[in-house]
């Protein structure tokens, strides 16, 4: 996996955050081409912490598609804050990011 791509733009007072996560988001319904069926493999908790606070906390399933895009607008934020990323899928595989607010 690739890992996550993030991205922030400034507008005023509110930080547009974007996110695109490197991930196979399998159901563990389809089949491959021999017809034995794809194991189930998707990100179940993704946080985001803003300066070592939590703003974000979501639990995802199988529904959502792969290399999922993440987008979200934060207030109150000054340049140079922290932003850390983290997912953790029904594997036990994790993955993070810290990236610094313009």
């Amino acid at each position: 996996m690739a890992g996550i791509r993030i991205r922030s733009d400034r507008d005023g007072e509110l930080v547009s955050v974007r996110a695109l996560l490197s991930h196979p988001m399998e159901t563990g319904r389809r089949r491959d081409t021999g017809g034995a069926t794809v194991p189930a493999h998707y990100i179940e908790r993704l946080t985001c912490e803003h300066n070592g606070r939590i703003v974000l906390d979501t639990a995802w399933g199988t529904g959502i598609a792969r290399n999922p895009l993440l987008g979200f607008r934060l207030k109150g934020t000054a340049p140079g804050d922290v932003l850390r990323l983290h997912w953790v899928d029904n594997l036990g595989t994790e993955d993070a990011i810290v990236h610094t607010l313009p």
